[in-house]
């Protein structure tokens, strides 16, 4: 079954498919990306305007999944309001609804880059014209901020520092590229990472996901703000 692949993996994208995603991007509206049982990509599109849309086996639903057995007839709704979008799964589904690979019990907030997993069908979610606003910061994450060491943050801010230009695709820099802008060796570049992947409760991800991970939270959280990327 195809479904089951990643519809955004790094490499994944034939150039006719990339054409076509780009050029919903520049439309600016957020969008689910998922592949069908045939590898197919799909796109939904979660414009325009408010309410609430379903996901599910079924051929009525507004995100028919209809080729993964694994998927209730009704699985999970999609209520988005206010340029904002969040899944709710509470108790409709037989095999759960995952994000990012925690299942959810009942509403969850999506993000730009989330993937959805409903049976064994991943779904990408994007926010391409969302503005890059700091999100709120909770008392917690302010305590992580400010247990932060100088070096810490430079390299963080380093890590991020792709992410500043506001391009689709963008990967975080290398081990290699944030040494060279913060002066430290690769090694030591390295060890500052272990600590944040501990400090931001990444260690159980796997190795590829940590480092986009970590960045993705470094400006959630507003450790790491747009301003500092420019």
């Amino acid at each position: 079954m195809a479904g089951n692949d990643d519809p955004l993996a790094p490499h994944s994208l034939s150039p006719a498919e990339l054409k076509e995603m780009l050029a919903i991007e520049r439309l600016g509206d957020p969008f689910l990306v998922l592949r069908d049982g045939e590898g197919k990509l799909r796109f939904h599109s979660l414009a325009p305007g408010e309410g609430t849309q379903t996901l599910g086996r079924r051929a009525q639903t507004d995100v028919s999944v209809g080729w993964d057995p694994e998927v209730s007839g009704l699985h999970a709704e999609l209520q988005v309001s206010g340029g904002e979008a969040a899944i709710v799964d509470d108790g409709l589904s037989r095999n759960g609804t995952y994000v990012d690979g925690r299942r959810i019990n009942g509403r969850r907030r999506l993000r730009d880059g989330d993937r959805i997993r409903i049976g064994q069908t991943v779904i990408a979610v994007r926010f391409p014209a969302t503005p890059a606003l700091q999100e709120t910061v909770t008392a917690g994450e302010t305590e992580l901020a400010q247990d932060l060491t100088d070096t810490q943050r430079r390299v963080l801010v380093a890590l991020c520092r792709p992410f500043g230009g506001g391009t689709s695709f963008t990967k975080p820099a290398t081990n290699q590229e944030i040494a060279t802008e913060v002066f430290l060796s690769v090694e030591a570049v390295k060890m500052h990472l272990r600590t944040l992947f501990a400090k931001f409760e990444l260690t159980d991800l796997p190795q590829n996901e940590k480092r986009v991970r970590l960045a993705e939270c470094a400006m959630q959280f507003g450790v790491v703000t747009q301003r500092e990327l420019a």
